[in-house]
């Protein structure tokens, strides 16, 4: 049987999950960043308005103590999902991968035919079909840029995005970004390919220390297949030398691997749980009435006969920790204020008033309004023997708008210690129209004098 005839690769069930799944992740990206209520997008970190929105509810700059559980979240599940399924980030939902699938797959052998087959990896369009190649690079040239202004619409909205774009000249931050990330993902896909995966991405070199004998892999059965390797990594053969071994020796995995390996070596830092040998080699045993030689599955499963255990204490650990980690995400999350507030004092720690009997102390109160509508705010004090002089009238702040006050107050003392007293007092602030839902309070001192300086 001759395995190396340029059929095309039989479409297997990996690939068609890997290519549904690929879809999925890109309408999502896609259309996210324009899914708003009220403004509020389901995420958006903006460093032009200082705002942080998670779920359609925006946090200011100065709340940002969620940032702490979304990046203890993001790692959690990368370690989780590396100790559950090993790359298969790499494989299924990495944006270099996808790219890449668009690029190679779609672009040079479906659109443009400068591939013969999607079932060889390893041998690059030639360097005949200058013109093919042209138009494949304009072609991805306008992808790259919609997937670079993909990604800046999620620190800066699209509303914003397309109203920038117009004016070139103030906006050249954005247009650098924009054009740099662009030329990246040009040079990226078609010039640096999966030297990237291998040579660059970090990721690669952690994934081996979160493995264990349960872990999903892209395993080759060397028990049924045949040794290919020995122990020291030399290739014997392209074909097991028992003719009990299933492997047929045709090399269709090892010509469709898109890091260029040969997975009938062994789990390798290469590879990316792309699946693409595995849907290589099940057309040709298929035709022998076998199995796959190749499949996503554990260690323990292919080495042992034993079944793949989903809980064990590592995966258990990080699920627990994931949960933590979202509890308190949800908990801080609900804590948001609508309303901000620093209080500072200034360099005068007090004053005595011209009758010789009132104490003023002056502040300087910062107020933002962080709710998506506008409020008029005001204050009181805890303490009723202090009065407020200055503000007199509630004030109106606009959505996301921020304002400095002054303020004094006043306070006749009944009792002034020899020496003197620093009395606590609480600040209630709340907005005027809705004081069950914006109210915060905040904890400062009123300074008296010494009994010497106040008798003065």
């Amino acid at each position: 049987m001759n395995c190396n005839t340029d059929n095309s690769l039989q479409t297997t069930y990996y690939r068609m999950k890997r290519y549904l799944t690929f879809g999925i992740i890109t309408v999502i990206s896609l259309v996210l960043p324009f899914i708003t209520i009220e403004g509020k997008h389901v995420f958006l970190l903006s460093f032009d308005k200082k705002q942080l929105h998670l779920l359609f509810t925006t946090f200011d700059m100065q709340e940002l103590y969620l940032m702490p559980f979304l990046l203890i979240l993001l790692f959690l599940g990368i370690f989780f999902m590396t100790t559950l399924g090993g790359r298969v980030w790499c494989g299924w939902s990495c944006p270099q991968t996808i790219f890449r699938v668009i690029y190679r797959d779609f672009i040079e052998t479906y659109l443009l035919g400068m591939r013969k087959s999607i079932k060889n990896k390893q041998k690059e369009s030639e360097n005949s079909q200058i013109f093919k190649k042209i138009v494949a690079f304009l072609i991805w040239s306008a992808l790259s840029l919609l997937a670079a202004a993909n990604f800046i619409w999620y620190f800066i909205p699209p509303e914003d995005f397309f109203t920038y774009l117009k004016d070139p000249a103030e906006n050249t931050v954005m247009y650098g970004f924009l054009l740099g990330l662009a030329g990246f993902l040009i040079y990226d896909i078609i010039m640096l390919k999966e030297d990237f995966c291998v040579y660059i991405c970090p990721y690669a070199r952690i994934q081996s220390v979160l493995f264990d004998e349960n872990t999903l892999q892209t395993i080759y059965d060397e028990k049924r297949g045949g040794t290919i390797f020995d122990s020291h990594g030399h290739k014997i053969g392209s074909k097991p030398l028992l003719q009990s071994d299933d492997c047929t020796g045709c090399e269709a995995c090892v010509r469709v691997c898109p890091t260029h390996i040969d997975i009938r070596k062994g789990m390798q830092l290469e590879c990316i749980n792309c699946l693409e040998c595995a849907d290589a080699c099940t057309p040709i045993m298929e035709k022998l009435g076998k199995k796959s030689l190749i499949t996503w599955t554990s260690a323990n499963e292919v080495e042992k006969g034993l079944k793949t255990q989903y809980l064990r204490f590592r995966t258990i650990a990080y699920g627990i920790a994931l949960s933590i980690a979202l509890i308190g995400l949800f908990l801080m999350g609900t804590t948001k204020e609508y309303m901000l507030l620093n209080i500072n004092r200034t360099s005068q720690l007090y004053k005595i008033g011209d009758d010789g009997k009132t104490i003023e102390n002056v502040y300087t109160f910062l107020f933002q309004n962080t709710d998506a509508k506008d409020h008029t705010y005001y204050f009181d004090i805890s303490n009723k023997d202090i009065k407020i002089d200055q503000p007199s009238n509630p004030f109106l702040l606009k959505s996301g708008e921020k304002i400095k006050k002054i303020v004094i107050l006043s306070s006749i003392p009944k009792e002034i210690k020899v020496e003197g007293e620093d009395l606590p007092i609480t600040i209630k602030a709340f907005a005027m129209d809705d004081k069950e839902r914006i109210v915060v309070e905040r904890k400062t001192i009123f300074i008296y004098p010494k009994k010497s300086d106040f008798i003065k």
